[in-house]
């Protein structure tokens, strides 16, 4: 009776998951008399309802959530559904206007499964399902080639329902993953929401590099108010670096985009660059945390392999206001560096190691004069780390 009750436990999660994987749609957001809509060209976002001091653009940063966990367990289902209402808490509470997933979107490592895309659709399910645009960028999990669990092999078989008893050598059961290139087709292809843009081809291994511009609520429809830039930061099935050429890419279309820095521009990734680890152990010798908020020192800043002139190109533009990262789940800390900020997300998925309270950091830009601030919300509803990144 205890394995019928399992069962049935399983199946009862997994219905639903499926229940928040919904079909996508055509949209136009109203938002505190805002509205939102996609433009033409997908590089666009426009706040539109008239300029004003009243005008202002929300996001919320969803990192590492690591659905697909032990799916052939009890607890792994559980934690994607945690995860779900972590999500739909700090969505119905903060009421963004768009939402970035900063990465570790699935754990493929932990998936037997031969499209990862199922348990992606279940990731960005919330954000769909209540009309809000998002966009995303690849992690160091989202593609790691699988590991198999041991404790399989010291079972009378691999478990059934990730291997059909009458499956011998064909794709089901061959744990092949799923690729950069398929995850994201798969989200841009299906997902009218979706504002996620390939990267130019010479840029591979690395996918996600693409920049979109926010436009100024304004009736001039080419003054923008802010660029975003999002960069793959490797892992997975490569190294974990920004390469140079990817620099090389930054460098070029920021200088194509805002030539003389004028416009105020933000970074995201996922895997914190060696700057970060700089940061850290500056604070982490100083007797007064000086400038920086939130959780510093939970653990150690888990870098990249190395640094390919990333980091120096960003320190020589004013207009690079900050620079946001997942990865490490115990961290939720904004720094001064240079002339800008570095800032993590905050950990909102129950999947991954550690067991720290979930939440996600939110920014909102507000325009005339332009203004940047940002905080924490928790999975409980509190708000801390409030801090104002440029003015």
């Amino acid at each position: 009776m205890a394995k019928l009750s399992n069962r049935w436990g399983s199946i009862t999660v997994l219905l639903l998951l499926l229940r928040n994987i919904v079909i996508a749609r055509p949209y136009d957001r109203q938002s505190d008399g805002l509205t939102l809509r996609k433009t033409p060209s997908d590089n666009y976002l426009r706040v539109a309802g008239g300029a004003g001091e009243g005008s202002s653009f929300k996001v919320a940063l969803f990192a590492d959530l690591h659905f697909g966990e032990n799916a052939w367990t009890d607890w792994g289902p559980r934690q994607d559904m945690n995860s779900i209402k972590v999500m739909s808490t700090i969505l119905d509470s903060e009421n963004p206007d768009f939402v970035v997933y900063l990465g570790d979107v699935i754990t493929a490592n932990n998936l037997p499964i031969h499209n990862a895309s199922f348990y992606w659709n279940q990731a960005i399910s919330p954000t769909r399902e209540r009309n809000i645009p998002w966009a995303s960028l690849f992690g160091n999990h989202d593609d790691a080639p699988f590991e198999w669990p041991i404790d399989w092999f010291s079972s009378s078989r691999i478990p059934q329902i990730q291997c059909p008893s009458n499956c011998s050598e064909g794709d089901e059961c061959s744990f092949k993953g799923t690729s950069r290139l398929e995850l994201m087709r798969n989200e841009i292809e299906h997902n009218s929401l979706s504002y996620t843009g390939f990267g130019p081809q010479n840029l591979w291994p690395s996918v996600s590099n693409y920049v979109l511009t926010l436009l100024s609520p304004k009736t001039d429809h080419k003054s923008p108010l802010m660029f975003m830039y999002f960069l793959d930061s490797g892992g997975g099935s490569y190294p974990e670096v920004i390469s140079n050429i990817q620099s090389e890419w930054f460098r070029n279309k920021s200088h194509e985009l805002n030539p003389d820095s004028s416009i105020p521009e933000i970074v995201f990734w996922h895997i914190p660059s060696k700057a970060y680890e700089k940061v850290a152990k500056k604070v982490a010798g100083r007797r007064r945390r000086t400038q920086c908020v939130g959780s510093m020192f939970k653990e150690k800043v888990a870098a990249q392999e190395a640094e390919m002139g990333m980091m120096k190109l960003l320190t020589e533009r004013p207009s690079v206001k900050a620079v946001f990262v997942g990865h490490n789940h115990g961290l939720d800390w904004c720094c001064p560096y240079e002339k800008m900020w570095l800032c993590y997300a905050r950990h909102t998925g129950y999947g991954g190691y550690g067991s720290w309270d979930r939440g996600a950091r939110i920014f909102e830009v507000s325009g005339e004069p332009f203004t940047l601030k940002s905080w924490i919300r928790m999975e409980n509803g509190t708000l801390h780390s409030e801090v104002v990144l440029s003015r």
